[in-house]
């Protein structure tokens, strides 16, 4: 319980310590039933354990074993670890670049493709309403060759 030093008035009936003394934690893993004592297991044997328990119940011990994998390796070894995942990531940051600047030239091309049927648009009602083709080349920037081709 969380209280006071002198008044011993309880602080808050939220929150609470509890201490645990590894040593003293005798389960064995098939007698682990709860997380707190997987847990426990865990800790109190994780320098003599070959691969960590609990996977198949819980993934947090997958995402445990995955880092305790981490810890062991040698300087060498975490060295060439650390430039491959440097590796990895420029080349992920890579892929994501050459995508955004694909998406953006797909973009303009878009907005030219959009410009240009707007244009003709304009060509269409412009010579529906009896204009000339040079008038209308001049106005929308089309070639006498696309205004004649258009119906």
């Amino acid at each position: 319980m969380i209280a006071d030093r002198d008044t011993h008035e309880q602080i808050s009936d939220k929150m609470r310590f509890i201490f645990i003394e590894l040593p003293f934690f005798t389960k064995k893993e098939s007698e682990c039933k709860t997380n707190v004592e997987q847990w426990l297991y865990i800790l109190r044997n994780m320098t003599t354990l070959e691969k960590i328990p609990f996977k198949d119940r819980n993934p947090v011990f997958e995402k445990l074993e995955q880092i305790t994998d981490l810890a062991s390796l040698s300087k060498e070894e975490r060295r060439r670890y650390d430039a491959d995942i440097r590796a990895y990531r420029d080349r992920l940051a890579q892929m994501n670049t050459a995508k955004r600047e694909g998406q953006r030239e797909g973009q303009r091309k878009g907005e030219k493709i959009g410009e240009k049927r707007a244009r003709i648009e304009v060509a269409r009602n412009m010579k529906a309403n009896g204009m000339s083709s040079e008038t209308i080349a001049r106005v929308t920037g089309l070639s006498l060759t696309e205004i004649d081709g258009i119906e």
